[in-house]
């Protein structure tokens, strides 16, 4: 399998578990400012740290399903950039998903122009490194959103959600397909 192969069938793995919590939840999180949906992404990419550096878990889950959650917050963020915060739930499971479906393709897009310039790089790559990158993204993104959005120079927010997500979408494949 190529990465456009591989991406694909971890972004499908992604949207199931999106669906299926669309299905317990609704669309519960249409209430979460960009910059909460920021913080949550911080909480998955801190604990996929602690797994990395401590070699256990003592909840039971590991460090694939914190990189579903992150490509789905990820996606949630751009869907909230997008649309705004709601005061509720206002979004119904059908256009929730076709709004996945949106920022899956404007990742995977990115993510393959970009693999093209870099080469494959990714690939050799530790999956720590991306967790890493993932990090710092989140903290670039906090200094953005206290800046009201604004940067001089830099890309917005964005684009280092794409980033998230698609540094995700590699440490998925890895782990998923290996080296």
């Amino acid at each position: 399998m190529n990465t456009q192969e591989q991406s694909q069938k971890v972004f499908a793995k992604c949207r199931d578990v999106f669906a299926k919590k669309l299905k317990d939840y609704g669309a519960a999180w249409r209430i979460m400012r960009p910059s909460s949906v920021t913080d949550q992404i911080l909480i998955k990419a801190d604990r996929i740290r602690s797994l990395e550096v401590k070699g256990v878990s003592l909840v039971g889950e590991g460090i694939y399903p914190e990189f579903q959650a992150i490509v789905n917050y990820g996606i949630i963020g751009m869907i909230q950039l997008e649309l705004g915060y709601a005061e509720k739930d206002d979004m119904s499971a059908e256009q929730a998903l076709i709004l996945y479906d949106k920022y899956t393709k404007v990742a995977l897009e990115l993510m393959l122009r970009k693999n093209h310039d870099y080469d494959e790089a990714w690939r050799s790559m530790r999956v720590s490194s991306y967790t890493d990158l993932i990090l710092m993204k989140i903290y670039r993104t906090k200094e953005i959103e206290g800046n009201d959005g604004k940067t001089l120079i830099s890309e917005g927010i964005d684009a280092n959600y794409l980033d998230m997500i698609n540094y995700s979408i590699f440490g998925l494949i890895k782990l998923e397909f290996g080296e």
